[in-house]
C-alpha cells in the first residue's frame, strides 16, 4: 500500500460499495445484489436514495483529489446507473450488471494508488468536482420524479 492510501481513507467508500452493488450472492452463482438494485424497486425515491448513497464514494474521490477526468467518469457511471433506474423491473438487473458503486471504488483506488498527493485543490477544481457530484444526484431526483409520473400515469 502506497503512502498516499495511507493518507486517504477509503474504508467507507468500499464498504459502501459492497453493500450497494455485491451485498448478497445469488445461491449457486457469482452473481451479487446489492441494496442499489433492491432501493431502486421502490417508486419514488428507490433511485434518488441509491444516487445519493453512491455520490459517498465521488465525495471521498474529491476528498483524494483525484484527477477532474477520473470524477467526471465516476459521475458518468452513477448518471448510467440513475438512467438504468428509468426502466421500471429490467433497469434494476441492469444495475446489477452495471456495478457503478464497484467501478468507482476501482477508479478511486487505482488513483490513490498511482498519483502522489496533490496540492491543496483550486477553486476551479473544487467547483467542477461539485458540480460533477450533483450531475448523479439531480439525474437520480429527475429518474424519480419520471417514475412517479409513469406510475401515475399508468394507474389513472
Amino acid at each position: 500500500m502506497s503512502e498516499r492510501a495511507r493518507e486517504v481513507d477509503v474504508t467507507l467508500s468500499r464498504q459502501l460499495a459492497r453493500v450497494m452493488d455485491d451485498a448478497v450472492t445469488v445461491p449457486g452463482t457469482r452473481i451479487g445484489v446489492g441494496l442499489d438494485a433492491l432501493v431502486g424497486l421502490v417508486p419514488g425515491i428507490g433511485d434518488a436514495v441509491g444516487s445519493a448513497l453512491s455520490g459517498i464514494i465521488v465525495r471521498d474521490a474529491i476528498r483524494a483529489r483525484v484527477p477532474m477526468p477520473v470524477l467526471a467518469w465516476m459521475g458518468l457511471n452513477l448518471l448510467v446507473d440513475a438512467l438504468l433506474g428509468l426502466v421500471p423491473g429490467v433497469g434494476d438487473l441492469l444495475d446489477v450488471a452495471h456495478r457503478a458503486n464497484r467501478k468507482n471504488v476501482r477508479l478511486l483506488m487505482r488513483e490513490i494508488e498511482r498519483q502522489p498527493l496533490r496540492e491543496p485543490p483550486s477553486t476551479a477544481y473544487v467547483v467542477g468536482a461539485v458540480a460533477l457530484m450533483l450531475v448523479p444526484v439531480v439525474a437520480g431526483v429527475v429518474a424519480t420524479v419520471l417514475g412517479i409520473w409513469f406510475l401515475w400515469r399508468w394507474l389513472t
